[in-house]
């Protein structure tokens, strides 16, 4: 099994009166790309926040590679690369000048992981640039290089690709691939753009006011959501529905929507063969990680 590298239990927030989080449990493991999605101001960012120490825990706990967050804070932090928002860069001062400063925040950081780490993001064209002249694209993969310069195996991003093109956000969704596949790192992200988290995540955590709906794999969640139906395009939509016994659902004359297990359909198929009903196809439906989402959040978008 995979290194577990972060588990939260069990965590509440309270501002006030009011319980911002109610009991979020989460874990992940090395290698896993943990996409976090809610409806703005379900207690995303609050909950990155509790994870880095950056807000107090009203109840509950932090675990990161085995430590507390609040009892041992330095041992718990220690390996872990974050981005909340946007990047701290100093605009006046080149990237390579930028990571010669986070090189100084940490010991035995030398000047090859530095140069390690430019050519991880891709950055060794205009590593010697001010920032100033980055595109956004280019500012978060630095921005990256400086979270995981120190190699951590834990790397928590918060919309890193808002406002990228469409050049960018693929350099950065090949970026994290990668950190998750060959350096090992667990990353927790969060996101509005589930298109985009769908094509790299493996694994989705839902958050809605404060508590987790669901954590699971995307083809898993994706697969629930439609709940087995299969579309069969066939010459007599009417007739289907008349014999099936199965729920049914018309799209048009030529296509129905069948709610069945899948290992249903061979037998729906034959019965309906043997009562003359032509069938040209039978698919099974698949939806997007978006409308999974709006499925189980009861229609809340995220905007």
């Amino acid at each position: 099994m995979d290194d577990l590298i972060l588990k939260c239990v069990d965590l509440h927030k309270k501002l006030g009166k009011k319980e911002i989080l109610k009991g979020i449990s989460i874990e992940l493991y090395s290698g896993d790309i943990l996409g976090f999605i809610g409806p703005n101001g379900a207690g995303k960012t609050t909950t990155i926040k509790l994870i880095l120490g950056l807000q107090s825990i009203t109840k509950g706990n932090v675990i990161i590679n085995g430590y507390d967050i609040e009892k041992n804070f330095k041992k718990a932090i220690e390996k872990v690369g974050a981005i909340v928002e946007n990047p701290d860069l100093y605009m006046y001062m080149s990237g390579y000048e930028n990571l010669k400063l986070i090189q100084n925040m940490y010991k035995g950081i030398d000047n090859k992981r530095i140069e390690e780490v430019i050519k991880l993001v891709g950055l060794e064209n205009r590593i010697n640039d001010k920032v100033s002249k980055y595109s956004l694209g280019m500012r978060q993969r630095l921005g990256i290089a400086q979270a995981i310069i120190h190699k951590p195996n834990l790397l928590i991003l918060d919309e890193p690709t808002n406002g990228l093109d469409p050049e960018g956000i693929k350099e950065m969704r090949d970026l994290l691939k990668y950190l998750s596949k060959k350096e090992g790192m667990g990353i927790l992200i969060s996101s509005h753009n589930l298109a985009e988290l769908e094509s790299f995540c493996n694994k989705v955590c839902i958050i809605k006011n404060g508590e987790i709906l669901e954590t699971n794999n995307i083809s898993d969640l994706k697969k629930a959501s439609t709940k087995g139906a299969y579309t069969i395009e066939t010459d007599n939509s009417k007739k289907v529905e008349e014999i099936i016994k199965k729920q049914v659902e018309i799209i048009d004359n030529n296509s129905v929507k069948v709610y069945a297990k899948k290992e249903e359909i061979p037998e729906i198929i034959r019965y309906l063969v043997e009562n003359d009903i032509l069938i040209y196809s039978v698919k099974e439906e698949s939806i997007s990680l978006e409308d999974a989402f709006l499925k189980k959040t009861g229609g809340n978008v995220i905007d």
